[in-house]
């Protein structure tokens, strides 16, 4: 591998590193303040239900967590499978990302509990999960379906997290997350595939 590629591939990942470790960043400065400043209240500014002001939500839910502990167990599965999504294509991620946020947001809204309030970057890591895993069926390349293969070996338990199986964790987010990845999925890979 010549200099210049070495330089080019440095500076793709120097951009990956750029772009989720700021996006972590955020997350945490935000839990942060809120915890401090504002004892938890920012979280009432996740997505409400069928409420026109729960609107909001559907752009702010990713960047409001619950606790700690919750902010915490989202970082790792962010920044592993949003990397994984940039390897390829750095716009595939911001694409992935979108569609994620509108697609599990308004589906939380229209089907969420009355009531209730939803936040946390689950819904986006589920679409990272769907894209990742489904990516390879179709786009039918030898390294996305290498991709898919791996993501399924180390992830697929997160499968069982689209279904309504405990209490305080917004399912619907995840199952909406997962379907706005694969749809995604669907619309990226048959792009590629008609440009290969």
């Amino acid at each position: 591998m010549s200099n210049p590629e070495t330089k080019a591939i440095a500076r793709e990942l120097q951009s990956h590193a750029a772009i989720l470790g700021g996006f972590v960043s955020l997350l945490w400065i935000i839990e942060i303040v809120d915890a401090f400043l504002f004892g938890g209240r920012l979280n009432d500014y996740g997505v409400r239900p069928r409420s026109i002001d729960g609107l909001e939500g559907i752009l702010l839910m990713p960047f409001l967590h619950g606790s700690f502990a919750h902010l915490a167990a989202n970082t790792l599965p962010f920044v592993t499978l949003g990397w994984l999504i940039m390897l390829r294509e750095m716009s595939d991620f911001f694409i992935v990302s979108a569609v994620t946020v509108l697609v599990s947001g308004f589906g939380v809204w229209l089907t969420g509990a009355p009531y209730s309030v939803h936040i946390g970057a689950s819904g986006l890591i589920f679409g990272y999960f769907g894209f990742l895993l489904l990516r390879g069926y179709f786009e039918r390349s030898f390294t996305s379906i290498l991709v898919s293969l791996i993501v399924g070996f180390f992830y697929g338990s997160l499968i069982w997290g689209v279904l309504p199986s405990q209490q305080g964790v917004s399912w619907q987010a995840h199952f909406f997350g997962f379907v706005g990845g694969v749809l995604t999925a669907q619309l990226l890979g048959r792009q590629k595939r008609r440009i290969n």
